[in-house]
């Protein structure tokens, strides 16, 4: 049954875009998973409402969250403290641990994707629709134009079209520790396909302001 609310409460209803919603698969994945994403209650998760199916229309009812994207918040505020960056990012892997507990793998976390909430002097990062994310490219070779939704955020076996299992949550919670400490992620220039190649082969820079507890060599 759909999570239950209050009569006058204000939600949030997001609906997927056409070409996702138009695709038989994206469709029975969300159908398998709603019972799960109803039942996931966690403070650092954004509760799901309901998942609704109406003719070509596909959205979720979930609860309403006042406050900015992580992305926007950089791009408006800049890099936060290691301190406060190591605080959010534990925050994310411990909802992603509750995630993965129940099965389901977020597949696309990067700051655009974690919002931020402001509640009794402390900020808290609520994560939206866990586990409704596409994979990022059929299972195959990189692929040889940009039709990967987001390269500086892709796991290195999403970018060789490996299975997308809960590693690939984790690689993006270093990637969200890096770019809240830095103001960007460590990589990017040139096509996706470099930048896939980068994730595959390279190795971060340590900026020289990150301390060594926050050091990516610490997170290995």
């Amino acid at each position: 049954a759909a999570v239950a609310g209050q009569p006058g409460e204000t939600v949030a209803i997001k609906v997927l875009k056409e070409e996702l919603a138009n695709d038989p698969d994206v469709v029975m994945r969300f159908l398998r998973e709603r019972s799960v994403l109803l039942r996931l209650t966690h403070q650092n998760i954004v509760q799901v409402r309901d998942l609704v199916v109406e003719g070509d229309l596909l959205a979720l009812v979930m609860d309403l969250v006042e406050g900015p994207d992580l992305h926007r918040y950089l791009r408006e505020n800049g890099p936060f403290t290691p301190v406060a960056a190591a605080l959010l990012t534990a925050q994310v892997a411990d909802a992603l641990a509750a995630s993965h507990a129940d099965g389901v793998v977020h597949r696309d976390l990067k700051p655009a994707n974690v919002l931020l909430r402001q509640n009794g002097g402390g900020e808290h990062p609520p994560l939206p629709d866990l586990g409704l994310a596409p994979p990022p490219h059929p299972p195959g070779p990189p692929p040889t134009t940009p039709v990967v939704g987001h390269p500086p955020y892709v796991a290195p076996e999403s970018a060789e079209g490996r299975p997308q299992t809960s590693a690939v949550d984790i690689y993006g919670a270093g990637i969200l520790l890096y770019e809240l400490v830095t103001g960007r992620p460590p990589f990017g220039g040139g096509s996706a396909l470099e930048v896939l190649h980068q994730h595959l082969s390279a190795e971060p820079r340590r900026p020289s302001t990150v301390p060594d507890p926050v050091s990516y060599t610490h997170l290995t």
